[in-house]
């Protein structure tokens, strides 16, 4: 991955914004270990002192994991997303609530500022997430299911909403699979469908669409609160 060699003023934040563009522009994806010290500091022609402060300032901020004595990973593709990793860790139902808070607007919004291309597509998108759930491919399933979330969310116009969601992808794909997931002594079918949502959108009804964004979602803080009793 091609880096640029920094400037000498403010070599720290020079180095902390191109790492920051290096995972969210897909350059490292989640999980994969980033060079190693000296390599970044021969590729930047920076000293390792600049590349372990700036390494230490995104692992604070939750994009990058240190591993000592392994190297250092990234954990998430926005800052948003990694911080909420770190607060929330496997706190299912606080994610749910976020994604409530969220989603009910955005389906709101979407019903009224969608376009045909967009209920095309969202239609699309329900369509392919119901194949990989009649198919049990879990990983698959939750990446779409949080994909057609994320297009409900878009097709609402507000970019500020838009942008909020996306920094809040990777916790979202992770609590669809969390409450897809067969595991041992406990099932969480996903039998809670979303071709309400996508009709109320697709006929422009605001109150219908936030009715079946905030239903879906309740049954699930339901089913996590129970697990928790």
């Amino acid at each position: 991955m091609p880096l640029a060699t920094t400037r000498r003023a403010g070599l720290v934040d020079q180095v902390i914004e191109q790492l920051r563009d290096a995972v969210t522009q897909g350059e490292w994806p989640i999980g994969q270990r980033i060079p190693t010290e000296p390599e970044l500091a021969g590729q930047l022609g920076v000293g390792r002192n600049t590349v372990r402060e700036a390494v230490r300032a995104l692992a604070h901020t939750g994009l990058l994991e240190v591993r000592q004595g392994d190297g250092t990973y990234v954990r998430a593709t926005s800052e948003v997303s990694g911080a909420i990793r770190r607060l929330c860790g496997s706190e299912l139902r606080e994610v749910l609530q976020v994604r409530r808070i969220l989603e009910v607007e955005g389906a709101r919004l979407a019903a009224v500022s969608r376009t045909e291309e967009e209920v095309t597509a969202l239609r699309s998108l329900l369509e392919r997430r119901n194949e990989e759930l009649r198919e049990r491919h879990w990983e698959e399933f939750a990446r779409l299911d949080a994909e057609f979330h994320f297009a409900v969310v878009q097709s609402g116009h507000n970019t500020l909403l838009t942008e909020m969601y996306r920094g809040l992808t990777e916790v979202i794909t992770a609590s669809v699979a969390a409450t897809s997931n067969v595991t041992p002594g406990r099932e969480y079918l996903p039998e809670i469908g979303h071709e309400g949502l996508a009709e109320a959108i697709a006929d422009g009804d605001a109150d219908r669409a936030a009715t079946e964004a905030c239903g879906f979602l309740d049954e699930l803080l339901a089913r996590v609160e129970r697990d928790e009793d």
